[in-house]
């Protein structure tokens, strides 16, 4: 197993590195990782299957917890709308229909048929947002719109799970089952609803008092696999307990540092689901059925966008509605699990089963091209140019504003300076009580590490004007400089250090910057220099 894992990751850079350069998003090297594994060791998902399926699955589950982390339970109640009325209907008219489609014109019994319309209503998650959420396409309007719809599909899963339990059970009745599951999940919401209301704020505060980020990022994995671990012993997928988990963070001061410290885990384990998602992939079955293969991905593609389409067009325009189907078009990670756990259960056709899962696979692969070009394919279809379209306000999402790194007392000065002439201005500090402080007192500051890439990019650094340094840790200052050098290409950076010598060694390293000497009496001298890199 371990020259298995050690040659995967070797493929999986190398492949990465090369398709890098042609501008081809990780996912495909992934999963062609999966197919190049697959066939040098001649196997597939079902070698390891329990190994990897664990793996693969915390890929989603972590996925599932930032989406949580940005929706949190008043944002969802605000989002009503798009989840529960689009999603709703997307999802019950799509499975109408491929039900309708799988029994009548294909054949199949009716437990066939209720299994394949369910898989094939959902999306992928797991390609979507991450591409949406790097190409900054998720504030848009058909970014809100194509969350809403995944949302609800989510929510879906454990529906489609019982359903699959009690098409296979032979000795318990529905009534029981119906009864159970609900019981279940009143254990769930009501388990991680206290823990939220009454744990979680006084246990971050002792782990950030800590000073120790190791044990944070540890603290923050207890809670995330905690309530996965929850969520699937009660008999739902991990990644709702993780979804739930996320929400109740959501509502707290850490999210967004919590947010950028498990990018890694989940960008990595993402990775792993898109090896085994390569792993599917039967050449020789797509060579005997290529014809049915092609015909069922055309005739699937166009149905979903069609019905999508259709649903968003009463409420907005062509174009919005156009984006969303095309963002959905695809076939969903989660038809694999559906195909995968029917066919274990003998509810579907062994070769159906494959068949599907092949088309699913290739779905996801076209499914990032898809993305990158959507507004090309828009133009194309409607047969005209709209480039603008109106962004959904969401917290942090600021242009030419400035952004303070720091919130002590000279940080707090210059917001207060900033606030006073009315320049749009967010602050970051990693001292809790300092941000405390800030928010209850109406402020513009949020939790979070200053060294932090993700964090920068949260503020949307690439489109403010000025970043003000105001931290009297020396250490942290190169640190930052570098990271800033990397993320700040355009915005202004001020810097405030605390000795002449500080200021020679940063103005070698990082000619750019403005570097000032002086104390906490400079805060006047840093906004006026700010405001005139403003005005320019």
């Amino acid at each position: 197993m371990l020259e298995i894992i050690v040659l995967t990751l070797f493929i999986a850079t190398l492949t990465n590195l090369i398709l890098v350069r042609f501008h081809i998003p990780t996912i495909i090297g992934y999963i062609a990782t999966g197919i190049i594994i697959s066939y040098i060791f001649h196997f597939t998902r079902a070698t390891h299957s329990e190994e990897l399926q664990i793996i693969a699955e915390f890929g989603i589950v972590f996925l599932m917890f930032t989406i949580g982390l940005e929706f949190s339970i008043r944002h969802l109640v605000k989002m009503r709308k798009e989840v529960f009325l689009y999603g709703g209907l997307q999802v019950g008219l799509s499975m109408l229909v491929f039900y309708l489609l799988a029994h009548y014109l294909f054949a199949q019994d009716f437990q066939s048929s209720i299994i394949i319309a369910s898989a094939l209503a959902l999306s992928s998650t797991a390609i979507v947002l991450k591409i949406l959420n790097s190409n900054r396409e998720i504030n848009k309007e058909y970014g809100k719109r194509s969350l809403g719809i995944l949302i609800f599909q989510d929510i879906m899963v454990v529906p489609i799970l019982l359903m699959i339990t009690i098409l296979s059970a032979d000795n318990i009745s529905m009534g029981t089952l119906l009864l159970k599951t609900a019981w279940d999940a009143a254990i769930l919401f009501l388990a991680l609803w206290a823990f939220g209301r009454f744990i979680l704020e006084p246990f971050f505060k002792e782990v950030v008092k800590s000073d120790s980020n190791e044990i944070f990022i540890g603290s923050v994995l207890f809670i995330v696999m905690g309530a996965s671990t929850l969520a699937h012993s009660l008999g739902f997928s991990y990644s709702l307990g993780a979804l739930i988990a996320g929400m109740i963070i959501a509502e707290t001061h850490y999210k967004h540092q919590i947010e950028a410290d498990l990018i890694p885990f989940r960008d990595l384990l993402l990775g792993v689901f898109f090896i085994t998602v390569g792993m599917q992939i039967d050449f020789t079955l797509i060579g005997k059925y290529y014809v049915t293969i092609l015909g069922l991905l055309l005739l699937f593609t166009v149905i979903k966008i069609a019905i999508i389409y259709l649903l968003l067009l009463t409420s907005s325009t062509k174009r919005v509605a156009l984006k969303t189907a095309l963002a959905l078009f695809q076939l969903g990670e989660f038809g694999l699990v559906v195909f995968e756990l029917a066919g274990a259960k003998d509810l579907i056709d062994p070769t159906t089963s494959q068949i599907l899962i092949v088309t699913i696979a290739i779905s996801m692969i076209l499914t990032p091209f898809v993305l990158r070009h959507i507004s090309s394919l828009a133009d194309l279809i409607l047969r005209e140019s709209e480039n603008v379209e109106t962004a959904v306000p969401i917290q942090h999402t600021m242009q030419d504003h400035i952004i303070i790194l720091g919130y002590g007392r000279l940080g707090r000065k210059i917001a207060q300076k900033l606030e006073n002439r009315a320049v749009s201005h967010i602050a970051v500090d990693n001292n809790i009580h300092n941000v405390q402080e800030g928010q209850k007192n109406g402020k513009a500051v949020i939790f979070g590490n200053a060294a932090n890439k993700s964090i920068l990019e949260s503020l949307n650094i690439k489109d403010a004007a000025v970043v003000i340094v105001a931290l009297d840790n020396a250490e942290r200052l190169h640190l930052i400089c570098d990271v800033l050098s990397k993320v700040a290409t355009k915005a202004k950076v001020v810097i405030k250090v605390d000795r002449f010598a500080e200021q020679d060694i940063l103005h070698e390293e990082f000619p750019a910057y403005e570097i000032l000497v002086g104390t906490e009496q400079m805060a006047r001298g840093m906004v006026d220099s700010v405001l005139k890199c403003k005005m320019a």
